[in-house]
């Protein structure tokens, strides 16, 4: 097997903390969305280039002409100035690679997504620009390493996202899976993440693939799927780049996203604020036993189809129970918490729930004897 390796960044979220709850910046289209628009697809290489790019165009012209919306692919970077962007609602890059715009191309670009305009980065678009931090935030994560393509079985952590609503909990495809050098998942909203055990030559343990996340005013959407010429004749992974690109236009729905420190319990029975290095905000929810819960008032469970939660174990592991109202309200889903091998070292467990909630948010816990885990933070959508 051969891995191939290139670089990385870090990425900076727009999120808004309140008393220990960050909520995330919601993207919802207005009535105009419905209105035909114009989509840039992008697909310069000063690197590797991919031999589905012209697969990737086709498919992206088809979905246009089927969803109201007119594609202009071009390689030309002259297009990216403040006046010639104003006319796209999205940007695509696809399989773009190095360092493909210039100095006032970037200023032009920066404006154009702060201003409002949409991004959807397809699998090389994080092996681009390494340079530029913006566009390292924009993207997510860069590109650090793939294994062969291969089959894996990616698991669809948020389906109320219209690149997902078509996805069950799991989605099996063969693609070339891209490692990242930094994991987004603190700075984004995590859609799909890749099952590890499922496949060889993954190096992240927590592997998210696609997310989104709002920047400036615009909206970002990144999938590292879409290696294969197959991938683009694929209904499913269609489907995808169409909510990705609704998304970024402004012409896709999302709900509202609310991130919550796990310390920030209003109620609770048997748990503590415990002290961790490497926790946001250096506290986890800690102390937890078999049979101890915690409530948070202020996070309502209304029309909540998703749960996740960042957890670290150096005990016996356990199980989540999301809760609606009490600590023995109705049970609207369940999450095993794995051993982690430390108290510092932290993974990501997800969920889906099944919307039927109403009251506060509750957790209850079980396990083993002695302590199970703690959690840092979690997120319901």
């Amino acid at each position: 097997m051969t891995t191939f390796t290139r670089r990385e960044s870090l990425v900076t979220g727009a999120l808004l903390l309140v008393g220990g709850v960050v909520v995330g910046r919601p993207a919802t289209a207005s009535a105009a969305a419905a209105a035909p628009y114009q989509v840039l697809v992008f697909s310069k290489t000063a690197g590797f280039r991919h031999d589905s790019i012209p697969a990737g165009i086709q498919a992206l012209r088809d979905l246009g002409a089927a969803n109201n919306f007119t594609v202009t692919a071009t390689e030309d970077s002259n297009v990216f100035t403040t006046s010639q962007l104003a006319a796209y609602k999205a940007v695509v890059f696809l399989s773009t690679t190095g360092d493909i715009l210039n100095a006032s191309q970037q200023t032009a670009f920066e404006t154009y997504i702060n201003g409002g305009g949409g991004y959807v980065g397809v699998h090389a678009a994080a092996d681009t620009e390494y340079n530029w931090p913006w566009y390292g935030q924009l993207v997510g994560a860069w590109f650090h390493s793939h294994p062969a393509i291969q089959q894996v079985t990616a698991r669809v952590e948020d389906r109320a996202h219209p690149s997902t609503a078509h996805l069950g909990t799991t989605w099996v495809r063969t693609d070339e899976l891209y490692n990242y050098r930094t994991n987004p998942r603190p700075n984004v909203r995590v859609l799909i993440n890749l099952d590890e055990s499922t496949y060889s030559g993954g190096n992240m343990g927590d592997h998210p693939i696609a997310w989104y996340h709002a920047q400036g005013s615009g909206r970002s959407f990144y999938t590292g799927f879409g290696h294969t010429i197959e991938s683009y004749s694929n209904q499913a992974f269609r489907q995808h780049l169409l909510g990705g690109i609704q998304y970024a236009a402004g012409a896709g729905s999302v709900p509202p996203v609310t991130s919550v420190e796990g310390e920030a319990f209003t109620s609770q029975s048997g748990v503590q604020v415990a002290g961790h290095g490497g926790a946001s905000g250096g506290q986890t929810l800690g102390y937890i036993d078999n049979g101890d819960w915690a409530g948070y008032s202020q996070v309502s469970t209304a029309g909540k189809t998703s749960f996740s939660a960042r957890i670290s174990s150096g005990g016996a592991g356990g199980t989540i129970r999301i809760r609606s109202g009490s600590a023995a309200g109705p049970v609207l889903g369940t999450v095993a918490v794995p051993v982690t091998g430390g108290w510092d070292n932290f993974q990501t467990v997800s969920t889906t729930l099944n919307g039927s909630g109403s009251g506060p948010l509750f957790l209850t816990f079980s396990g083993g004897s002695g302590a199970l885990f703690d959690i840092d933070t979690f997120t319901v959508g």
